[in-house]
């Protein structure tokens, strides 16, 4: 029988981790490692940081506390950290710094935003939205105007990056006659031929898609880069979806080019700030539609991220190469 690991959890919301981990996954944890009985965070780190000191791996979820270099450094045995949830931007540099592996399940909650987009493309190249808007009108239903799409079937759609999150809704694309164009300065022309897409600049994206679907690396490089320019290029009748940041989106632009192009459709999960400010244009026009943030893993989704978690710790325990290892050098790459 393989040894126990000695682990403990680190999390500053003791329920979120017990929602994460439920459904049996706690005790699936306790099963296969030797766990410290407390579950440590921010308040309580000192008082039980001199019990942990013969502590390898650790587990966690949103609520992962933002130890410290000498935080860290005060845990001599830790070989690992398993984050059951997705980006580890926040707390993950003191860890990797000292060789520390760390794995993130953000290629989870890639699933859930990439399904949530996929039904949304679907939707949007049939003209789903604009038709339920227009059949809201009587004289519109009775006189057969409802707006129709022309459908998925050989249409180009449009990824700005082509991370986690861009990757399996390629994948999830896959089986539907479509043309996908890629917008992504870090994958090379091999691995877009592997992936059947075409690499473009944004301009190409925006003037050639008929649905546009953003999930660029939440950088701040990257803030209001997308505009006026690339929204008023877009086709007759396009789509552009947003489920990467808010913040990427000169939003005033959108305003502005929508309220002129009542053909456009956005549908927009995030936002900025979130939610708008209340006289924002975002809540003023037919042909934006808002969801709060939902695109993610919530509710029974998130075991799934523990179930990414505990299959990696197998990986890790039998020397298997790890699926979802983090290194500071992605970590300007990664949402």
């Amino acid at each position: 029988m393989m040894n126990q690991e000695n682990a403990v959890i680190f999390c500053d919301r003791e329920a979120t981790f017990g929602n994460v981990f439920g459904q049996g996954r706690l005790e699936q944890l306790a099963s296969v490692t030797s766990l410290y009985p407390e579950v440590v965070g921010d308040a309580n780190f000192e008082a039980h940081v001199d019990k942990l000191a013969d502590v390898e791996v650790a587990f966690s979820t949103w609520g992962m506390p933002s130890l410290s270099a000498s935080q860290v450094a005060r845990l001599p045995s830790l070989k690992a950290v398993f984050y059951a949830a997705g980006t580890v931007k926040a707390f993950a540099p003191p860890f990797l710094s000292r060789g520390i592996v760390v794995c993130s399940a953000w290629g989870a909650n890639a699933v859930s935003v990439a399904e949530f987009c996929l039904g949304q493309v679907l939707l949007a190249c049939k003209g789903y939205f604009r038709n339920t808007r227009d059949c809201r009108d009587v004289d519109a239903v009775y006189s057969k105007t409802p707006f129709r799409g022309k459908g998925a079937y050989g249409e180009t759609i449009a990824l700005i990056g082509a991370g986690q999150i861009g990757r399996k809704l390629i994948e999830l694309l896959r089986p539907f006659r479509l043309r996908i164009l890629v917008v992504d300065p870090y994958l090379a022309d091999a691995d877009a031929a592997a992936l059947g897409v075409e690499t473009v600049s944004l301009e190409t994206a925006f003037r050639d898609a008929c649905v546009v679907s953003n999930h660029l690396p939440n950088l701040p490089s990257l803030q209001k880069v997308l505009g006026r320019t690339l929204f008023a290029s877009m086709r007759q009748g396009a789509t552009f979806i947003n489920t990467g940041r808010g913040a990427q989106v000169n939003e005033a632009d959108l305003v502005a080019v929508w309220r002129e192009r009542p053909d456009l459709l956005a549908l927009l999960d995030v936002t900025y700030p979130e939610p708008p400010a209340r006289d924002s244009g975002l809540f003023l026009l037919p042909n934006i539609q808002l969801s709060n943030h939902m695109a993610g893993a919530h509710d029974d989704e998130v075991v799934r991220m523990a179930d990414y978690m505990l299959e990696e710790f197998r990986r890790y325990q039998a020397g298997e190469p790890l699926r979802y290892s983090v290194s500071l050098d992605m970590l300007d790459r990664m949402a």
